[in-house]
């Protein structure tokens, strides 16, 4: 019954005692009993009976119109949750029990959910791909025999296979968008800010590079986990409020088709991109034009040369800056991926970070020209299809070598190096099955808007009902 409803039928069922908060919690749970061994995308999980009496003290108490009330969700093993080890997937790190919860956490379980677990991340949150020495790697939905992406792809594949209403996950360099292009959902890279965090400690010299962001089925399911989490906060000078919901977002096929869209395409060829999935997201757009939205190929001017450089500086510092404050005693015990970035972050002075900003403003001046023209943005969501979930990253996209272990996680640098709102949205599928998606890519605080346009699209094309044999 509860496999073909909405996170909002569910919701209204839970508040007129249709259905018990016990019947939704089992009903997920016996989803990842049958399903997670082999995904492999919900690590930690609590005990079943302890999971459903805090379901039932639920269903037993008058806070039943919470907004989020006895929806389960496991967090993602970067973020905090008391009562649960955050481990990182690193060995050193496998007692880590945390003294607080992440700020979001304590936002969702003040709204009633119910916190079950934790899902597979890349190891210390490096790599874009979902995989570690301490629980293994997670498998894609669609070929149980591939990557998931990362660093969230937990998180994803549990949303894909209904292990989950809807999941949080974290985005420094792709890691909500990847995995969503590799999961056949939505998976949202919002204004860094609008998810708050508690950044104590942090150098706030340095720009964000890392913000929460989160996964669905759709857009319509997305909406009302983000609108308890989204909002501003004392402990998070960034963070902002936003005039309106997400829930709200509804716009007429009029207004739609009112949007214009610059295709970026492989960024004048600058970007080492699989034929297949240009070819995928340029049919789709062609369904967009058929249905009157504007859709230009544009020429960017933009230096990805400069753009690259400017974030694999920042990236690397920051990643310094974070191992040192893990007090990591032993760096070689780290991943191949993490060293590189503590090496590179270690010799990186403040004439460097100069640079690198003055390179990022540069780049944003000219983004800034191009959206004067245009409502979203538009480049694909992965680089290459689906690949060996054991390979720790690809060393070669269409037989074309890669200099650097992330090189094939280039194409998510622009969002995030100028703070602009992404979401993937799904596209279609190769020869193989697998999927692929595509970014939308708003203006900075163009969050609503953006979610509009995403919301709309899905009420078209309908992709949250393509689910995967796997788990139908």
């Amino acid at each position: 019954m509860l496999e073909n409803q909405s996170v909002n039928e569910i919701q209204k069922n839970i508040k007129s005692r249709q259905i018990s908060i016990k019947e939704v919690v089992e009903y997920y749970l016996d989803r990842i009993e049958k399903f997670n061994p082999d995904l492999n995308a919900i690590v930690l999980q609590k005990d079943r009976e302890l999971i459903l009496k805090e379901a039932i003290e639920k269903d037993n108490t008058k806070e039943i119109d919470k907004p989020l009330n006895g929806l389960p969700i496991a967090i993602k093993d970067l973020t905090d949750v008391v009562g649960f080890k955050t481990t990182y997937g690193f060995p050193g790190s496998k007692n880590n029990q945390p003294k607080k919860n992440s700020l979001f956490v304590n936002r969702l379980i003040d709204k009633g959910i119910i916190v079950i677990g934790k899902t597979n991340t890349a190891e210390l949150g490096v790599g874009g791909h979902t995989i570690n020495r301490l629980f293994g790697p997670t498998s894609n939905v669609y070929d149980l025999s591939k990557s998931a992406a990362g660093s969230s792809g937990g998180a994803s594949s549990a949303v894909a296979a209904g292990l989950l209403p809807f999941a949080d996950g974290t985005d420094q360099m792709g890691s909500c968008r990847g995995p969503a292009a590799y999961a056949n959902i939505y998976g949202f890279r919002p204004t860094p800010g609008l998810i708050p965090s508690d950044r104590s400690g942090q150098n706030l010299n340095l720009p964000i590079l890392t913000t929460p962001g989160c996964f669905a089925r759709n857009p319509r399911d997305m909406s009302i986990l983000l609108d308890e989490i989204v909002g501003s906060a004392s402990v998070d000078k960034f963070s902002f409020d936003l005039n309106g919901s997400f829930k709200d977002q509804n716009i007429s096929e009029k207004e739609f088709s009112s949007f214009k869209i610059g295709w970026l395409s492989n960024m004048n060829g600058d970007y080492i991109v699989e034929k297949d999935i240009l070819e995928i997201c340029e049919t789709k757009l062609k369904d967009l034009e058929k249905i009157n939205l504007r859709v230009e190929n544009l020429k960017p001017k933009i230096n990805t040369d400069i753009l690259w450089k400017s974030w694999t500086t920042l990236r690397a510092k920051s990643i310094y800056e974070d191992t040192l404050a893990m007090n990591i005693s032993d760096i070689s015990s780290m991943t191949y991926q993490a060293i590189w970035e503590y090496n590179k972050g270690k010799e990186i002075k403040a004439e460097d970070l100069k640079i690198a900003l003055d390179q990022k403003q540069e780049c944003l001046n000219q983004i800034n020209l191009i959206f004067e023209n245009f409502d979203f943005l538009v480049l694909p969501s992965a680089q290459i299809f689906p690949f060996d979930k054991n390979v720790q990253f690809p060393k070669n996209i269409s037989d074309k070598e890669l200099d650097t272990y992330h090189r094939w996680l280039e194409v998510f640098v622009l969002s995030s190096l100028l703070e602009l709102p992404t979401m993937t949205i799904p596209v279609g599928f190769n020869q193989n099955g697998m999927p692929i998606g595509m970014q939308i890519i708003g203006k900075n605080k163009d969050d609503l808007k953006l979610f509009s346009f995403v919301s709309r699209y899905e009420d078209i094309f309908n992709f949250s009902k393509i689910k995967p044999k796997f788990v139908n």
